[in-house]
């Protein structure tokens, strides 16, 4: 089972990230956290991992979602697709959200399918809208 919708982009990793910060916006998704892994591994492990790409995850919530998610099951919060990777890949930049299907598919609870339906679209279309700009560019 795959758990990730990745687009790849032909742009810089900085550019990347901001304009994944726009087209989540754009679908109601805000940033609450941003944790550089490739600073944070450089500066706790020092030397080990001096040769990691750049490498930034993205906490992003929707918080309509998110609401109707943790009112079906408290414990949902382990799995909301709220993590967004943008990363190096070669010469491309990756662009990766957790499968909001996994929510239904892990936990069973058929209650979750229209939150991770909603969901899917929402992330769908903040990644098609990464590609859109890049073809344009």
């Amino acid at each position: 089972m795959r758990y990730d919708r990745t687009v790849h982009l032909d742009t810089d990793f900085a550019a990347a990230v901001a304009r994944t910060r726009d087209a989540l916006a754009a679908q109601g998704f805000g940033i609450l956290t941003e944790i550089d892994i490739t600073a944070t591994l450089k500066a706790k492990l020092d030397r080990a991992a001096e040769d990691m790409e750049d490498y930034v995850i993205l906490g992003a919530c929707n918080p309509g979602l998110a609401h109707r998610a943790l009112d079906t099951d408290r414990s949902i919060g382990l799995l909301l697709p709220c993590n967004v990777v943008v990363r190096r890949d070669g010469d491309r930049t990756a662009v990766q959200v957790l499968d909001p299907g996994t929510m239904v598919a892990l936990t069973g609870l058929d209650a979750l399918r229209p939150v991770a339906e909603e969901a899917t679209r929402r992330l769908d279309a903040a990644l098609a809208a990464l590609t859109a700009a890049e073809a344009e560019s």
